[in-house]
């Protein structure tokens, strides 16, 4: 078995012991643990938990990887004597999951190189959705997935535009620059879906259940699993100008239309 391979069957099978984890918990209920950046943007207690949990089980299957999670973190460049890090978001659409909106999931991305975007290597991916019961998955050279259905990006038929989705920040002062990149791109949409979860709007981009995506504010947990799987699925992911998926902005879709929202971002 390749380390691609055998990196991805530990990624499903950790995602899905920690996805059945948060999907308990929010049957339980939630506690908010606490703020980050801004007041609406929250972390729960399971989010916590999950995490925890990841970083346990990989660690005992692993030890020698890094790892870094949007919870606890790491130091930059942290990869571990083997090269390879995992990177982490352990409930993607955290207040998705909070109010009981069943639009969250568990991303788990195994990467070599320095554990920045700008620099790493995505080998493995996989994005487990518990409320909806779907793994995303994908390793390097080997396609993309959802269960056993090979996925493939698509691009926009006929005249009605795209599909798009969008997010905006937790932030209220960087929401008129959100709304003003989202009134360039609109000549493109036919409609705007603002699921909030970006692993999941990626992995819906590479299902083709949506035309595209872009986004300002992404971390590298959020996409470190998902961008991989749109890449395999045939599509293009990255920032404008042939830069790396950045804070500054990320877009994912098939290469004609990511030509076209990158143009519309630009204008």
């Amino acid at each position: 078995m390749s380390l691609e391979k055998e990196l991805l069957a530990l990624a499903v099978d950790v995602a899905y012991e920690a996805g059945q984890l948060a999907h308990r918990r929010r049957s339980e209920g939630v506690s908010i643990a606490a703020t980050k950046s801004v007041l609406a943007d929250i972390v729960t207690e399971a989010d916590r938990e999950v995490e925890l949990l990841i970083r346990e089980r990989l660690a005992e299957a692993r030890p020698d990887d890094g790892f870094l999670g949007e919870e606890s973190g790491a130091a930059p460049g942290l990869t571990g004597a083997s090269g390879v890090t995992w990177v982490v978001d352990p409930i993607d659409g955290t207040v998705n999951y909070a109010f009981g909106i069943p639009v969250y999931a568990v991303s788990i991305a195994a990467v070599t190189g320095d554990p920045d975007p700008a620099h790493w290597t995505g080998l493995a991916g996989a994005v487990f959705a518990p409320a909806l019961g779907e793994m995303f998955t994908a390793a390097r050279g080997e396609g993309a997935h959802v269960g056993n259905e090979r996925l493939q990006v698509q691009e926009p038929a006929g005249d009605a535009g795209a599909l798009l989705a969008t997010g905006f920040g937790y932030d209220p002062a960087t929401h008129a620059g959100d709304i003003a990149r989202l009134s360039r791109v609109m000549p493109l949409a036919r409609d705007i879906r603002r699921l909030g979860a970006a692993s999941l709007d990626l992995s819906f981009v590479a299902a083709g259940r949506l035309d595209g995506y872009f986004e300002r504010g992404l971390n590298p947990w959020d996409h470190a699993a998902a961008g991989l799987i749109v890449q395999e699925a045939g599509g293009r992911f990255g920032g404008p100008g042939g830069q790396t998926a950045s804070p500054t902005m990320t877009i994912a879709a098939a290469p004609g239309l990511f030509a076209r929202i990158e143009r519309a971002l630009d204008d």
